[in-house]
């Protein structure tokens, strides 16, 4: 009883943060589906990545927020509709809404009948070379520290697998991270990679979450 006790305490507790979490309700206003959003706004505006006429990769993008910032930062007039000045591909293992000239592909990055599915899209859109990947991909966690760990680095090493293959030389990878194990091996990695690398913890990530996110900028070789 006692347990079933505390956790609507918490529940109840999580709720009231979350309804009154300002970037929820920004988000609520401007019409993006998740808070989400302002992590990658935070992380363009900084680094200034996003450009009219890029053709970008979304990698986990369900519920579609990144997706929506993306199209309103392609479009000439900033909107939700309407001309787009560039490419969208999403990818996500869950469902996701449509997001107006956005190509969406259910299916898990992990396995390779998605990724050959993936990379056949791009051909058919004339798509030789990315601009710019971003992943907000995240494996469920277990709490248990060297399986999580594991499951981070893989999803991470294949984004970077895939930046490699696809970006163009001035390209730019963005992924989401966890402090960590998996933390030191992913810079690391991505400093053989990259050029440039920045760690960026947005504001719009709660200060008791362990996420941060990894850019890599101009790849090496």
């Amino acid at each position: 009883m006692k347990v079933r006790t505390q956790s609507k305490k918490v529940n109840k507790a999580w709720l009231n943060e979350h309804v009154n979490d300002p970037y929820v309700r920004l988000a609520q206003k401007e019409g993006y589906r998740a808070r989400a959003a302002y992590k990658l706004k935070e992380i363009d505006e900084t680094l200034g990545l996003v450009k009219p006429g890029m053709a970008v990769v979304d990698l986990g993008s369900a519920p579609g927020a990144w997706s929506q910032y993306l199209r309103r930062r392609l479009s000439p007039q900033g909107a939700a509709l309407g001309q787009l000045n560039g490419t969208i591909v999403a990818l996500d293992l869950l469902p996701m809404e449509p997001v107006e000239d956005v190509l969406f592909i259910q299916g898990d990055f992990r396995e390779a009948e998605v990724l050959a599915q993936l990379e056949a899209a791009l051909a058919e859109r004339g798509l030789a070379q990315l601009d710019l990947v971003v992943s907000d991909m995240a494996p469920n966690l277990s709490g248990v520290a060297d399986a999580d760990a594991a499951r981070i680095e893989h999803l991470i090493e294949l984004a970077v697998d895939f930046a490699r293959a696809h970006l163009k030389r001035e390209g730019a990878l963005v992924v989401k991270l966890f402090h960590g194990g998996a933390y030191d091996p992913m810079l690391a990695l991505f400093r053989q990679n990259f050029r440039v690398v920045k760690a960026i913890k947005p504001k719009a990530s709660r200060d008791k979450s362990a996420e941060t996110f990894l850019v890599g900028l101009g790849l090496k070789g």
